[in-house]
């Protein structure tokens, strides 16, 4: 029996196509699960997408300010935070979920990333972004009935 001479070319090819579709999948996937829809489906991020969703952030996705931007420092993130949040919300807990300091962090970097020519004397006032801004995204500490699109 004689061996095909095209035999190893189809199939690395066949390996690049599938190599190729499975990183458009996860992108696509990573991308998605980003965004307020997705976060919004358990219980206690439902106040979190409902005041992010009136706020003048309302047009970035969830993990642009809960995530680090580099990719290699958003994955390992991004799995440790969403399986804590999968844990409370199988808990039953009712409240969002109150920021860890490595999360502070990562959302304070982001302010200052984003918004670092509009502000650039202004950002050393305090540690955190939040410290004068406390309720520019989710208005916490006020009903959500009393709510407004953002602190003044």
């Amino acid at each position: 029996m004689k061996a095909s001479r095209h035999g190893p070319w189809k199939l690395l090819l066949a390996g690049t196509v599938l190599g190729a579709a499975l990183v458009l999948l996860a992108a696509a996937g990573m991308q998605y699960s980003d965004t307020r829809p997705f976060c919004s489906t358990c219980h206690v991020m439902r106040e979190a997408a409902l005041t992010h969703s009136r706020s003048p952030h309302a047009d970035l996705t969830c993990n642009e300010c809960h995530a680090p931007h580099n990719l290699l420092a958003k994955l390992p993130f991004k799995a440790q935070e969403g399986l804590r949040d999968f844990v409370a919300n199988l808990q039953g807990k009712e409240a969002p979920i109150l920021a860890r300091l490595e999360t502070r962090d990562v959302v304070n970097a982001n302010c200052r990333a984003c918004h670092r020519v509009a502000n650039e004397d202004v950002m050393m006032a305090k540690p955190y972004c939040v410290d004068c801004h406390r309720a520019m995204a989710h208005q916490k500490k006020t009903p959500v009935s009393f709510r407004e699109a953002a602190d003044e």
